[in-house]
């Protein structure tokens, strides 16, 4: 049996294992599951994943990981080059520390907005099975956060390359995915963020970037 990845390409969380998988020069088929037609939250998507949650990996042996720290987790011991987690015990805890506050300040807080606004997500403010009524207030609180973010970012990559290590790792996914997404609630890094955009267009160039 081959692998199979479920994805929604326009998404941003499909997004970020689509690009480790690249990296990793993992050959799997894809499916694509119709995020704006609701199909995640079918019965036929359920058996699969019963968070009803993008992206899902199905592997040879019929095991389904439905969360990119499982996707990376699992790719990164089966293709262990190039290492996109680090290698030595600093490199690792560099590696999830900066992807985590990319995770939490800069992903989280563009969903919390997006989905606390915007009129196709009535009653959908989180992902999953279960229905959430929107707070606009977190919207607003969103948006702070993101630009707080922002500055961090900006900050951290003060004469460095990349954002963890002095190497491409999972840290760059997730951040360059974060900047990419927060075109959606129309925010983008301004000029006080010179090295975002630097940085940006290096990783943005990599053909992973585009898979």
């Amino acid at each position: 049996m081959s692998l199979t990845f479920y994805d929604y390409t326009p998404a941003p969380s499909p997004r970020r294992a689509r690009i480790f998988l690249h990296e990793k020069g993992i050959e799997l088929e894809t499916v694509q599951i119709d995020m704006t037609a609701g199909e995640q939250l079918g019965e036929a998507f359920r058996a699969i994943s019963p968070t009803c949650t993008l992206p899902a990996l199905r592997l040879e042996d019929d095991t389904v990981l439905t969360e990119n720290a499982g996707i990376t987790a699992w790719a990164e011991a089966y293709q262990p080059n190039p290492p996109l987690l680090g290698t030595t015990p600093t490199e690792k805890g560099l590696v999830a520390t900066w992807n985590a506050r990319s995770e939490f300040e800069g992903l989280f807080a563009i969903a919390e907005t997006l989905r606390n606004s915007s009129k196709g997500m009535k009653d959908r403010a989180t992902t999953g099975p279960v229905n959430y009524a929107q707070i606009p207030q977190l919207a607003e609180r969103g948006r702070t956060r993101l630009g707080h973010y922002f500055d961090t970012l900006n900050a951290r990559l003060e004469g460095r390359d990349f954002v963890a290590l002095d190497d491409f790792s999972l840290a760059d996914i997730t951040a360059l995915v974060a900047v990419d997404f927060a075109k959606w609630v129309r925010v983008e890094p301004s000029e006080a963020h010179a090295n975002i955009k630097r940085w940006h267009a290096t990783v943005s160039a990599r053909p992973s970037a585009k898979a």
